[in-house]
C-alpha cells in the first residue's frame, strides 16, 4: 500500500503573528547588541536612531513592540513616539529604556502608555524574556480611561482658582490691593468656563480672537479698585501656571493625542482674554475725586 503525503493547504492557515520590533535607539554598541539578541531570539528589527526616522515609519508594517530610549534626544521625544505607537499600533507592546533610575516611578505615572519602563543597564537576555512573556499574554493592559483637557479644566476650576488666589496672595505687589477673596476671584470662573467652551469647539478658526464680556468686565473693575497694567499681566501669567498645574497633576488622565493643541488654544486664549482686559482697564475713567 502506498503512503500518499498530504502537504498542508497553506492558504487556510491562520497568519503568523507579527513579529517585527520597532528599536529607536541612538547610534552605539549597546543598540547593536540589542539588535542582535533581538533578532537571534526570532524577531525581525526595525532599527531608527531618532524620532523623525521612527514616526515616518510606522504606518509602512505591522509592529508587535516598540523598544525606545526616553530621550532621542530631546527629553520629550520618547514621549511623542510612544503616543504615536499607541494610536497607529494600539495593540504593540511599548517598552521604554531609561538611565535615570530615580525616574522610574514617577514615569510610570507620566508614561501610561508604555508597558514597561526599564532602567539601564540591563542584562539584554531580561529585555527579550520580558518581551515574549508580554506577548504571550494579550490581555497586558489595563487601559485607563481618557478625557480631554476641557473635562479636566472644568472639573478642578475651583481647584485651579484656589491655587491662583494663594499665589496672588504671596505676590507683594498684587496683594497690596486690599480686596476680599469673593472680589479678588470674582471674574476667573467666568473667564475658565469661556475657555473650556473654546476648547470643546470646532477649531475651524484657531487663532481668531473671541469677544469675552467677562475680560472687559474684569479690566474696568481692576481700574477701578486701583490696579496696574504690570499688576493685570502678573495675574494672568499666574494664571497660566495655575491652569498648567491643574493639567501636570492629572496628566495620567489626559487624552495626550489633543494635549498639544490644547495647550496652544490654552496659551492663545488666556492671552486673547489679558488683551481685552488691558484694552478695557485703558479705556475706563477713573470718578473724579470730590473737592471738600
Amino acid at each position: 500500500m502506498r503512503l500518499v503525503k498530504i502537504k498542508p493547504d497553506r492558504s487556510k492557515a491562520p497568519p503568523a503573528p507579527a513579529s517585527t520590533v520597532l528599536l529607536v535607539q541612538p547610534d552605539s554598541q549597546g543598540r547593536k547588541s540589542l539588535q542582535n539578541v533581538l533578532t537571534r531570539a526570532g524577531f525581525t528589527v526595525v532599527v531608527k536612531e531618532g524620532i523623525r526616522e521612527a514616526l515616518l515609519c510606522l504606518a509602512e508594517e505591522e509592529y508587535c513592540a516598540l523598544i525606545s530610549n526616553l530621550h532621542l534626544p530631546a527629553a520629550g521625544d520618547g514621549f511623542t513616539l510612544l503616543n504615536a505607537m499607541r494610536h497607529v499600533h494600539p495593540e504593540s507592546i511599548n517598552i521604554v529604556m531609561s538611565d535615570y533610575p530615580a525616574l522610574r516611578e514617577s514615569l510610570g505615572a507620566l508614561l501610561p502608555q508604555a508597558d514597561e519602563i526599564l532602567v539601564t543597564p540591563l542584562p539584554l537576555s531580561e529585555v527579550v524574556s520580558l518581551l515574549k512573556n508580554r506577548l504571550l499574554n494579550p490581555g497586558h493592559r489595563a487601559n485607563s480611561p481618557r478625557e480631554s483637557v476641557a473635562t479636566i479644566l472644568e472639573r478642578y476650576t475651583p481647584r485651579t482658582i484656589a491655587e491662583w488666589l494663594k499665589r496672588v496672595k504671596d505676590t507683594r505687589n498684587i496683594s497690596q490691593i486690599p480686596l476680599n477673596d469673593e472680589a479678588r476671584t470674582g471674574h476667573l470662573r467666568t473667564l475658565l468656563l469661556e475657555l473650556v467652551k473654546r476648547l470643546r469647539t470646532p477649531r475651524r478658526d484657531e487663532g481668531v480672537a473671541k469677544p469675552s464680556f467677562a475680560a472687559k468686565a474684569h479690566g474696568k473693575a481692576r481700574r477701578l479698585q486701583g490696579y496696574s497694567a504690570a499688576m493685570l499681566v502678573e495675574e494672568s501669567r499666574i494664571l497660566q501656571v495655575c491652569i498648567f498645574s491643574t493639567l501636570r497633576s492629572n496628566l495620567n488622565a489626559v487624552d495626550l493625542a489633543l494635549v498639544l493643541t490644547d495647550v496652544m488654544t490654552i496659551a492663545d486664549e488666556v492671552d486673547s482674554q489679558l488683551t481685552q482686559t488691558m484694552a478695557s482697564f485703558s479705556a475706563t475713567t477713573l470718578p473724579a475725586k470730590s473737592i471738600a
